[in-house]
């Protein structure tokens, strides 16, 4: 294992700037081309429905918040926002009825927005993600998928611009929600096991588990990104600003062992004594996945606390590159508003050189 620090990623300050607004919980409604329809949205109830680490209106609003950062254009960031609001294969959560609804969604949202909500709800999206990991998207960008239902299922030929603006709100998607629980309950994602039974593998469905970071869905979700690089794909939608621009890749392999030494410092599993283990231990965690900012931002209060003002600069800004870049938390324990705040705090901590020598002091550190 290297002695030295790992690399980080210099902070984009043009980034920072766009992620900012974004800590508002007032964003959205700011937003021209969203805030029409969030009334519309909320009024059918989605603040109180459980998703996965919050309520489905978290959900809609993290898909859209991502969305939004990464420039996407306002069919794909409403797309984010209603994305499953006609259910899916996924969940039974269905807000408007596709049957009687279509038409007041349209006048709503338009025609385009209202096909993609439309198609992206009743395409068989484990499926799209398994033929679109596979290669099978043509030449000219478009995809064969079937639709959901009993079989014989009806299939349809998804556009350039669809199998972009899917695998692009996919990616939003999965950084938003997913967490060790579904690691469990959905394992192998997209080629889940589906005759698992509840009764035998109760403790994997225990809610929401130990909420540790998932150990394997980053990597797919770069694998979506590299997609996205296919000749007719790549100039359909912005690039996203994760993995260098969507061109980088992240093994399975090295996303399961990062999560595990991330995980084995916040449980303590590290000798306590000193922080020589802890942060050699951090520091191999962000060499194997530097695409998570989570595990830089702990690594650089370590740095701290040893004295090491610029390694933990570069840690902290590193930590914040990461999290402006994706707009959702990795470690779902916390809300990203909340990593963000407190990785602020730590990169004004290095850069001024100031850091508590007493423990409560810790509680009253303040962004200047």
């Amino acid at each position: 294992m290297s002695h030295a620090p790992p690399l980080f990623a210099p902070l984009d300050e043009a980034l920072l700037q766009r992620a900012l607004p974004l800590l508002d919980e007032e964003w959205l409604q700011r937003d021209a081309d969203l805030a029409p329809v969030l009334p519309v949205v909320l009024a059918r109830g989605v603040g109180q429905d459980w998703h996965k680490a919050g309520t489905f209106r978290h959900h809609l609003v993290g898909v859209a918040r991502s969305l939004s950062l990464w420039q996407q254009p306002r069919e794909v960031r409403l797309l984010g926002l209603l994305h499953s609001v006609y259910g899916n294969a996924f969940v039974d959560l269905v807000k408007f009825d596709a049957a009687s609804e279509r038409q007041r969604l349209q006048q709503l949202v338009g025609e385009p927005a209202e096909h993609l909500v439309h198609r992206f709800c009743t395409v068989n999206r484990a499926q799209f993600v398994q033929r679109l990991l596979a290669g099978e998207a043509a030449d000219d960008g478009t995809l064969q998928v079937e639709l959901n239902g009993p079989a014989p299922r009806t299939s349809v030929r998804l556009s350039a611009h669809e199998v972009a603006a899917f695998a692009v709100v996919s990616m939003a998607d999965t950084i938003e929600q997913w967490f060790s629980w579904q690691d469990e309950v959905y394992s192998r994602f997209p080629a889940t096991d589906l005759a698992r039974r509840q009764a035998v593998h109760w403790a994997a469905s225990l809610w929401p588990g130990p909420m540790r970071p998932t150990a394997r869905m980053v990597s797919q979700v770069a694998a979506l990104g590299r997609a996205l690089r296919h000749p007719a794909l790549a100039g359909q939608l912005p690039m996203p600003p994760v993995f260098g621009g969507c061109s980088l890749e992240l093994s399975p392999r090295d996303e399961a062992a990062a999560t595990a030494l991330y995980w084995s410092v916040v449980q303590l599993d590290q000798p306590l004594v000193d922080l020589d283990g802890a942060t050699a231990t951090l520091e191999q965690a962000v060499r194997l996945n530097p695409w998570v900012g989570e595990p830089q931002m702990v690594l650089a209060q370590l740095y701290l606390s040893a004295g090491r003002n610029a390694d933990a600069a570069r840690a902290a800004a590193g930590a914040l590159q990461q999290f402006c870049a994706w707009g959702n938390s990795w470690d779902k324990r916390v809300q990203w508003d909340a990593w963000v705040a407190w990785t602020r705090i730590l990169l004004q901590s290095a850069s001024e050189g100031t850091w508590p020598e007493r423990l409560d002091k810790l509680n009253n550190l303040a962004l200047r």
